[in-house]
């Protein structure tokens, strides 16, 4: 019980996650919710790449959440990801997306629209 608090003081937006409304029938968004609460509860908090994974999804999720377009980009690139039945499938799902993620951040710009004044 000790772990999960520590780990929620690192997972700022873990209540936001939680508590998102998903539309009918979208079951990845769902599951992508229970790989994320699964995974920053497993990690050990001793380990600082583990600690630094978990704060990572958890911005990765809140703006999974909040970005239609990102939401849209990172499903699709997780049909892609193939996970052998060997390896641990959480942390396998979880490395691809922030892989995912930070492709996209690289790669990913945004055209800004300025309103001119009147």
């Amino acid at each position: 019980m000790k772990n999960n608090k520590l780990v929620l003081t690192y997972c700022k937006n873990f209540d936001k996650i939680n508590n998102a409304d998903f539309l009918e029938g979208d079951n990845l968004s769902i599951q992508l919710v229970k790989i994320y609460k699964d995974y920053i509860f497993s990690i050990d908090t001793e380990e600082i790449k583990e600690v630094e994974n978990a704060i990572l999804i958890d911005k990765i999720m809140a703006k999974y959440i909040d970005d239609y377009l990102f939401r849209k980009t990172l499903k699709q690139a997780l049909m892609q990801v193939k996970v052998k039945k060997s390896s641990n499938i959480i942390e396998t799902i979880v490395l691809s997306i922030i892989e995912i993620f930070q492709k996209v951040e690289f790669e990913q710009t945004r055209k800004i629209v300025i309103s001119k004044w009147i």
